[in-house]
């Protein structure tokens, strides 16, 4: 069984296998009870809905877990019927192709649970936890160390994955330990050290296990109204300096060292360029966004004309942030 992480910012494990299968599941089936647990696997789910830039094809199968006991059924469910899964969370950093994805989709935005400890700093929390709420609710309790993170429109599990990060922070920082699912089922509890952490990555990305929970250490006993003034600054710049009001997956190039990816975008003279309904963002150069009915494919052929435009420029490839999932085929 292949595991694709599609989370959150999102990771894409190697050699997805994007083609239909064949498999003993009919697709003739439109609700497949999840054996042991109340949930229904659903075939032809369009992925849209689960994505930021509000594209993407549908899902052979797809499931929305809300607890541990239903995740570890669906993964154990894929592996009897020989079906490739992708887990996605908030799918916001992440393309989905116009043609979809076989096997199965793990939706586990909705894998929640909190757990403060006063006494010690420590927080666990579930992988669906979207972080901007989190962040917020950190604040409200006067915990400090997790104000950067008020702009980040992804989850917990994918900014785990993906050592996401903003303000000079990133999740690496706070990460004690982190709980996965692997794919034979088991759970297992690793710490910071095994992740091998760096800029936007970790050993995560690749592998077959699917973070359930991960555990972070902040700084409780501040004042509440500082905490969240400090948060309301941070959010406050994003809005300011980023297109929040159109459908985006964030951030879509890595800064290539010691350059912006922004500003090598916007000195080759392409904000405001489009192709199809994808657009660069006036606002924010390492932006694209949906301006109203773009395609995966509108998307992904932007990507790739910038990427080639700004190697024609400044000889400096541009890598992707936002993963992408599926088949696409570029235009020639």
């Amino acid at each position: 069984m292949t595991i694709s992480q599609a989370s959150a910012n999102v990771c894409t494990f190697s050699e997805l296998n994007t083609n239909k299968q064949k498999t003993s599941v009919s697709e003739e089936d439109k609700e497949i009870c999840l054996p042991g647990t109340d949930y229904v696997i659903k075939s032809q789910v369009s992925l849209a809905a689960y994505t930021s830039y509000r594209v993407g094809g549908p899902a052979q199968f797809c499931v929305v877990p809300r607890e541990i006991e239903a995740l570890q059924a669906s993964v154990k469910y894929a592996k009897t019927h020989g079906l490739p899964v992708t887990v996605m969370g908030a799918g916001s950093n992440l393309l989905v192709s116009d043609s979809g994805l076989s096997g199965l989709v793990i939706v586990t935005r909705h894998l929640r649970h909190s757990q403060f400890d006063s006494q010690t700093g420590l927080l666990t929390v579930a992988a669906g936890e979207p972080i901007p709420g989190l962040a917020w609710d950190i604040a409200e309790r006067g915990w400090q160390g997790f104000e950067w993170a008020v702009g980040i429109p992804g989850t917990v599990g994918g900014a785990v994955v993906m050592n996401a990060g903003a303000h000079n922070s990133c999740m690496a920082d706070f990460l004690v330990s982190v709980q996965v699912l692997s794919s034979d089922g088991t759970l297992e509890t690793l710490n910071r050290e095994q992740l091998g952490y760096s800029y936007r990555t970790s050993r995560l990305q690749g592998s077959d296990r699917i973070v359930t929970q991960a555990t972070l250490q902040l700084q409780p006993g501040a004042d509440p109204a500082q905490v969240i003034a400090t948060t309301k600054e941070h959010k406050q710049h994003r809005l300011s300096t980023q297109p929040y009001h159109l459908p985006s997956c964030g951030s879509v190039f890595r800064n290539p060292k010691p350059y912006a990816a922004g500003w090598l975008i916007e000195q080759t003279g392409l904000k405001g360029y489009q192709i199809g309904k994808a657009q660069v963002a006036q606002r924010h150069a390492n932006f694209i966004v949906n301006s109203g009915g773009a395609s995966a494919c509108d998307i992904f052929n932007l990507i790739r004309h910038i990427q080639e435009q700004v190697q024609d420029r400044w000889s400096i490839w541009l890598e992707p942030e936002v993963k992408m999932i599926g088949e696409f085929q570029p235009v020639s």
